[in-house]
């Protein structure tokens, strides 16, 4: 059986019981760095008191993900083994969704636990009360693709969730000042652990104020959707407007049943 075990992203308190059982029961546990989860495990083992008796260690990370599936026997999966990433819940902005698309494929027993999750608490944080919501993850680092990303990301009409790194996230708060100044951001850093720190404000005065606090700590951004008006132009509008006859009889034909050269003669006569 597989199980993928999130992991707690800043107060191991915030693991489950169930996870704890299951680990208990492990052989094999994959993860992303062998180092970062044999600490959390000597973490869990002293908080929780409970004893792990954990074989074998693989590291399977993003860089390496495809190659170590393709070597996979399927036989491995008749002992207990878990997929743990560094913090948080797997395949989420992290490796795992190859493994679950192989247990799929090869008709693996796998299960997903719910835990810790930082684009979804971020979004419970925020106060915003639209249901519908884009994750995003992190934006590329530069270049065009950053701005092509960034450009979506503020084209939407749905509130869009963004992580990012400390050496950025001042960068990102600029780069939407820049473009959208008054567009409304929630900001949340270090999500459940004793430096947690929240903003909600415009982006222009939010990249004031990042300017003078301590930028340390992984962030997510939530960003208010962009608001569509619905407002449609009517004739009178174009009427009033100063524009040469040609053009202006062009635009009224398309709000009405009026042919060009109909407004046209209406407008010089």
């Amino acid at each position: 059986m597989l199980y993928f075990i999130p992991t707690p992203i800043g107060n191991i308190e915030d693991l489950s019981i169930r996870s704890l059982e299951i680990l208990k029961q492990t052989d094999l546990i994959f993860c992303e760095d062998t180092r970062t989860t044999k600490k959390l495990l000597n973490l869990i083992k002293e908080k929780f008191s409970i004893k792990l008796n954990i074989k074998e260690f693989i590291s399977m990370h993003s860089h390496n993900e495809k190659k170590i599936i393709e070597k996979l026997s399927i036989d491995l999966f008749s002992k207990t083994v878990v997929y743990m990433s560094d913090a948080g819940m797997p395949c989420i902005s992290d490796p795992g969704s190859f493994l679950v698309d192989f247990a799929q494929k090869n008709s693996i027993k796998y299960e997903v636990l719910p835990g810790a999750n930082a684009a979804v608490t971020a979004y419970a944080s925020s106060g915003f009360s639209e249901k519908e919501f884009l994750f995003f993850g992190f934006l590329p680092h530069q270049g065009n693709e950053r701005k092509k990303e960034l450009t979506k990301v503020l084209n939407s009409s749905y509130n869009v969730i963004i992580y990012e790194s400390p050496y950025r996230i001042q960068k990102l708060i600029n780069e939407i000042s820049l473009l959208e100044p008054e567009r409304e951001l929630f900001v949340i850093k270090e999500i459940s652990k004793l430096h947690q720190k929240q903003y909600k404000d415009n982006a222009k005065n939010l990249n004031k104020l990042f300017e003078t606090i301590n930028l340390k700590g992984e962030w997510v951004v939530v960003l208010r959707g962009k608001t569509i008006s619905n407002k449609t132009i009517s004739v009178n509008d174009i009427l009033q407007m100063d524009l040469p006859p040609k053009i202006k009889a062009k635009i009224l034909s398309k709000v009405s049943e009026k042919s060009i050269k109909q407004w046209y003669q209406e407008l010089i006569s």
